[in-house]
């Protein structure tokens, strides 16, 4: 048991309980460095093995945290053996990301789900724990892999937990449950410090707890830093540390816990001086003071066993390499340098500098040397971890909060500079040298650490550069070649040092002094992450400079350009476009395997690195477009604005050049607005992106305006038409993909939204929201473009097919879906929705699956497929999480806000109206509001709160919502509240525009629903003509409840009429309806009607489908379908994101249910 963490261990003790049986479970380990999540981990490994637990370890390394799919691959490799388990697309996916197969790795969240197939195959019919330290220094793409899988965990008998270091890195798990460890309670602290200062003085002890905070780590080291001072018995400086106590954190009470998070051993023994190890270049026999790793004599001293707390081994190095029990054959893509690193900053030392051997401030902008370049050195807001909801610029909403444990050890004290390793310029200039060369803050006190001097993590820095000083000189030039080369293969790292005149034999002090382990694959290990970053960050500028560049030449160009590149860009000191250059290709090959977060950092860097400006400006400016792709949006506005800037400097003004360059970046920031909910900056810069481009590249133009239309939807009708007017009067060349597009759109658009009621001046008029960049173009919407071309298509398929025949971005196809609903083609709209949705889940693209699914959703309510509705509104609820897609968030809570309220489902209904009005906070009004508004009013109509009803209602009437979909198809429901409470009038307006719009679309059923509320308008001589159309034009099987529902209001005109009996076969009808599709407050109408006719009915028919009489859930009922339709369960796992063993544990459980037992059974129960 860890000393000061039993409540924590029992939390995870109860995961690995529940996979023994089956269940998965995920926990994200957050806390300080040093506060014990290595150890905790640890401690889980150790029990998992006992278990019988299959057990994958991995770790963020931080000189990878730009290379993409490093951390996963180091994570994976062993359980590679079951790829076989995994479906073939997924398969392919992983291994371009891998390097393993030609070709790109498609879609990021594709490979995610790959990962899930993996590690559900991997187990093998049994538990299986997955282990991530230090997951802040994951690489952006492991990153988000693992957090898709582990959204989607459910019935795999899996675990996995996942350590993060507050403050530092990006680690956002948005959704997942947290449990955020706090420092140890005093009583722990004391008994941890006891053990390993015995010899401290009463004064200086209660100094050390003070400063420790109850943090382990500073427990065990704080007292090695005062040894000088305070004679710490058998801790002289130099000597190899204590081992730690046998209930440290960190340290627990088996061997094989000792090697359960790494090759180094963690939470074992501490180092021994002189430990024999495996022969190899860093264990070799060499003569004392010869330089090399060969001919010798002498015995270096390696140390293979662990440390205390989080201080060893690769899962809290930050180095490096395989965790034991990881060790596989190595993997074919050659292991290349993160684009970490960070570059040295620009510019020599200045002389004073120089003479005291500190770094100078760093030119403005430029990164700081120690760190990987991220957007805290690019001078781009910071990429900051998010426990509970991702990024703050474009949050998402979830159903349910993530639970978070409260660690029982106390509440973290988070210092609010925890984490300062990624500070920019960090170095030993924050103090004076103090006499063992550690940093002395001003103010401290004789042992140099004063209270509050400095951060804890930062005294920890000083304490341990303070034992580097100590070190003789080759050692410790040797030590920042180690802290500078993130690999820790020994070829490198000794070709480096024979550069610069040392060897191994410099290697044993720091050894003996417990800063360095040589782990079992013969790799140079620092005990804690923090060792590492005291030396490289606190080593004078020019020395850190030659350790980069000797780590460059000792690179392979051809098998490593990556590690080549990234160190002749940390050793550059000033513009080289041949380095920017290499950059670059390494920014190609990241995107290329998407890593797209990768490829912006290193773009980014290249820029820097780039003597000219108009490469500086195309440099930023693919970084901005990597850095969208990668949702990094506050980094995509900064260097969008950075790459517009360079390029007015150095393009000709009004050149075509400088007006794409632009326009791409007008486009950037706009979709960076966008996902914010930032509608109204988002527009404006699309239209002037397009006007910028409109000359020089009228493609671009067109695809910005569609999708300024888009944008201009959430703004109200002036914008979508003023917008409308601009695309149909833009020169598009004819075959294009967008121009089949903008012709759909325009056409549509003109006709569903006529002439401005306000007229033609309205357009002119400025808008408060959201004024024109540019005077509004004075073509009529669909006047035709110039060019000549084939006429317009006319229905959403034709236009789909001339899109494609033109390579249209699924976007723009998606954007027809709403065309098609405009024109009343749903059934079209529908089949175009679906077949998108499959493209963007066979190809993982699930930015995209969010747009059709919800159109896909629309038309199947629209169509009374109530069920089929739900299932697909929740499917994206269910696996949106870190997507940050606000907008439809909204939108969707709003379609299951409908379904809700036909279902007549008070609670439910009002929660997702509230879900849809509280997303995408920054826009002028939420995105699904309209839907909002509309279920509610919906509610109140079916309970007889008639007034109510239509006092909702009317806000659909506001300019920003009047022209939407949902505001158009609500105006039967706003008639029928009207005239239920004697006031038609206010609905005689509303009626006008929708019976313009049915007529205009052609559609029988439109003009059914009109005809219905021209019944419920006209006085009653001439209302049941109406009715009697209004029956003819619907369909009952293809939208059966708007039927059942005009039926419904006939029988009750017929009852008011005295024809009971007619009214009576009008009214059964309806209520055979309304039970089958479980749409409560219309039944139950029915009964009370039929009860006034003379005909009561007791009792509810049970006619409902049988995935409703069942009870399945929304997830259940999705997967029967699929299973009914001769899907297997692997099909069906990739088509909705999940893994197959959670597919048939929800079959297991739906089954039962169904009376059903096998698949033959299912498919002839549900037809």
């Amino acid at each position: 048991m860890l000393l000061g963490r039993e409540a924590e261990a029992d939390t995870v003790g109860a995961l690995l309980e529940g996979a023994r049986s089956g269940r998965s479970g995920v926990l994200v380990v957050r806390g300080d460095a040093g506060i014990g999540k290595t150890a905790l981990l640890a401690h889980a490994v150790a029990r998992a093995d006992t278990d019988g637990f299959r057990v994958v370890r991995g770790s963020g390394i931080e000189f990878e945290a730009e290379l993409p799919y490093a951390g996963l691959e180091l994570l994976l490799r062993r359980a590679m053996g079951s790829i076989g388990s995994v479906p073939e697309p997924q398969q392919r996916a992983l291994r371009a990301a891998f390097g393993l197969a030609a070709g790109t790795s498609g879609e990021p969240m594709f490979v995610g789900l790959a990962v899930l197939s993996l590690l559900a195959g991997h187990a093998g019919g049994g538990p299986l724990l997955c282990v991530v330290d230090d997951a802040q220094w994951l690489d952006r793409a492991s990153a988000d892999a693992l957090v898709f899988a582990a959204r989607r965990l459910d019935a795999e008998g899996v675990v996995m937990l996942l350590a993060a270091r507050d403050g530092e890195g990006s680690f956002r798990a948005p959704g997942l449950p947290v449990l955020r460890l706090a420092g140890l309670d005093a009583a722990a602290a004391g008994l941890l410090l006891a053990e390993r200062g015995a010899g401290l003085a009463p004064a200086v002890r209660r100094r050390v707890l003070a400063e420790a905070q109850g943090n382990p780590l500073a427990l065990l080291e704080l007292p090695l830093a005062l040894a000088p001072a305070t004679a710490v018995a058998g801790n002289a400086p130099g000597a190899a540390p204590a081992p730690p106590p046998a209930g440290a954190p960190g340290a627990t009470r088996t061997t094989r816990a000792a090697a359960a998070t790494g090759g180094a051993g963690n939470g074992g023994t501490a180092p021994v001086a002189g430990t024999a190890g495996a022969d190899g270049p860093l264990n070799a026999t060499t003569a004392a003071g010869a330089r090399g790793p060969a001919g010798a004599t002498g015995t270096a001293a390696p140390v293979r066993t662990a440390d205390v707390a989080e201080a060893a081994g690769p899962t809290g190095s930050g180095a490096a390499a395989p965790t034991a029990g990881t060790a596989g054959p190595a993997t074919a893509r050659p292991r290349t340098m993160s684009t970490a690193g960070a570059a040295a900053a620009l510019g020599a030392p200045d002389a004073a500098d120089a003479a005291r051997g500190t770094d100078p401030a760093p030119a403005t902008g430029a990164p700081d040397a120690s760190k990987p370049p991220g957007p805290a050195r690019t001078g781009a807001p910071p990429r900051t971890a998010d426990d509970a909801g991702g990024v703050p610029a474009a949050p998402t909403t979830g159903l349910l909060p993530a639970p978070e444990v409260t660690s029982a050890s106390g509440t973290a004290a988070t210092s609010p500079a925890s984490g300062t390793t990624s500070a920019v310029g960090t170095s030993s200039a924050s103090g004076a040298a103090g006499a063992d060369g550690g940093a002395v803050a001003d103010g401290a006190g004789p042992d140099g650490f004063g209270p509050g001097a400095l951060p804890l993590t930062s005294r920890l820095e000083a304490a341990f550069h303070g034992r580097v000083g100590h070190l003789p000189p080759g050692t410790r030039t040797l030590l920042l070649i180690a802290a500078a080369d993130h690999t820790g293969v020994p070829e490198t790292l000794l070709a480096a040092a024979t550069a610069l005149g040392v060897g191994v034999e410099d290697l044993p002090p720091a050894q003996d002094a417990g800063i360095v382990l040589v782990d079992e694959e013969d790799r140079l290990r620092f005990r804690h992450p923090l060792m590492r970053a005291a030396i490289h960050q606190r080593a004078p500028l020019p020395e850190r400079l030659a350790a980069h560049r000797a780590l460059a030449d000792a690179a392979d160009p051809v098998h490593d350009p990556d590690h080549r590149a990234w160190h002749l860009a940390m050793a550059a000191t000033g513009p080289d476009e041949e380095v920017a250059a290499a950059l670059e290709a390494t920014a190609v090959r990241a995107r290329e395997r998407s890593g797209h977060s990768a490829a912006s950092v290193a773009y980014e860097r290249a820029a820097r690195l780039s003597p000219g400006s108009a490469a500086r400006a195309g440099r930023l400016l693919l970084a901005a477009e990597s850095a969208s792709e990668a949702g990094e949006l506050p980094r995509a506005r900064e260097f969008a604005e950075r790459a517009a800037r360079a390029a007015s400097d150095a393009l000709p003004p009004g050149s075509a050049e400088q007006a794409v360059v632009r326009a791409r970046a007008l486009d950037v920031r706009a979709l960076a607005d966008f996902w914010q909910g930032a509608f109204p900056g988002a527009h404006r810069m699309l239209l002037e992106g397009a006007e910028a481009a409109a000359a020089a590249d009228p493609e671009r133009a067109g695809r910005m305006l569609v999708q300024a239309v888009h944008t201009g939807w959430y703004l109200g009708a002036v914008k979508v038409r003023a917008t409308v007017g601009r695309l149909a009067a833009l020169e598009l060349p004819a075959g294009t993909a967008i121009r089949a597009v903008a012709d759909f759109l325009a056409g549509a658009l003109a006709d569903a939204l006529g002439p401005d009621p306000s007229g033609p001046a309205a357009a002119q008029r400025p808008d408060p929201v959201c004024p024109d960049p540019v005077p509004p173009d004075a073509g009529h919407p669909g006047a035709g473009h110039p060019e000549a071309g084939p006429p317009a298509p006319e229905s959403v398929s034709s236009a789909a097919s001339a899109a494609r025949a033109g390579g249209a971005d699924p976007r723009e196809l998606a954007m027809l879906c709403a065309a098609g609903m405009l024109r009343g083609q749903d059934a079209e709209s529908h089949a175009l929705a679906v077949e998108l949705a499959a493209e963007c889940r066979d190809a993982g693209g699930l930015g995209r699956l969010a747009t059709v699914l919800f159109f896909q959703a629309e038309v199947e309510l629209f169509q009374s497929r109530l069920t089929d509705a739900h299932a697909t509104a929740a499917e994206w609820l269910r696996i949106h999480p870190g997507t940050r897609q606000a907008q439809w968030v909204s939108q969707l809570n709003g379609v299951l806000a409908h379904v809700a309220a036909l279902r007549g489902e008070d609670a439910e209904c009002r929660a997702r109206a509230a879900e849809a009005l509280a997303a995408a906070p920054g826009a002028p009004t939420a995105p699904g509001a309209s839907w909002a508004y509309w279920s509610q009013g919906l509610l109140d109509l079916g309970a007889g709160r008639a007034r109510s009803a239509l006092e909702r209602l009317e806000l659909l009437a506001d300019p920003l919502l009047s022209h939407q979909i949902s505001a158009t198809r609500s105006v039967p429901d706003l008639v029928e509240a009207a005239v239920r409470v004697g006031e038609p009038g206010r609905a005689a307006e509303p009626f006008d525009r929708f019976e313009r719009w049915a007529r205009g679309t052609g559609q029988g059923w439109a003009a059914a629903m009109a005809s219905r509320c021209r019944a419920l308008l006209a006085p009653d001589e001439e209302a049941e003509e109406h009715f009697t159309a209004a029956l003819a034009g619907h369909d009952p099987h293809r939208r059966p409840l708007e039927a059942a529902r005009t039926g419904l209001l006939y029988g009750e005109w017929l009852r008011r009429a005295r024809r009971r009996n007619e009214a009576a076969g009008r009214l059964r009808s309806a209520l055979e309806v309304f039970e089958r599709l479980g749409a409560r407050p219309w039944a139950d109408r029915s009964r009370r009607e039929l009860d006034a006719c003379g005909v009561p009915v007791t009792g509810r028919q049970e006619s409902r489908s049988p995935a409703d009489r069942a009870g399945l859930t929304p997830q259940e009922s999705q997967i029967v379908r699929l299973a009914a339709q001769g899907l297997s369960n692997k099909d069906i796992a990739a088509r909705l994101f999940l893994s197959p063993r959670t597919v048939g544990y929800h079959l297991y459980k739906a089954y039962p249910k169904l009376g059903v037992a096998s698949r033959g059974e299912l498919a002839a129960l549900l037809g």
